[in-house]
């Protein structure tokens, strides 16, 4: 079996997921007069149910989610976690 073989092989049921959340606010809040103040908010917490416009707005500092800083973290999964697995009864 040549290497290309080996590693289909090996990467067979290995799967790339990414979580995306969001963590500091980065809103300046006295841009209006030529300084940088953040409030402080340390994560983004949806003011709403998932889907409504209150799902946009940060229940902690109530700016809008494109304020926190992104952070996405990439992780493997073996197998297919979607499947019911066949232990019996």
């Amino acid at each position: 079996m040549n290497l290309i073989e080996e590693l289909k092989k090996i990467s067979r049921g290995i799967l790339m997921k990414e979580r995306i959340m969001y963590e500091d606010c980065r809103k300046n809040h006295a841009a209006s007069i030529g300084k940088y103040v953040v409030d402080g908010c340390c994560k983004f917490m949806p003011a709403g149910e998932e889907g409504s416009h209150g799902a946009l707005k940060c229940a902690a500092c109530n700016c809008h989610r494109n304020f926190h800083r992104k952070v996405v973290h990439q992780f493997l999964t073996y197998g297919d976690c979607s499947s019911k697995s066949s232990i019996p009864k």
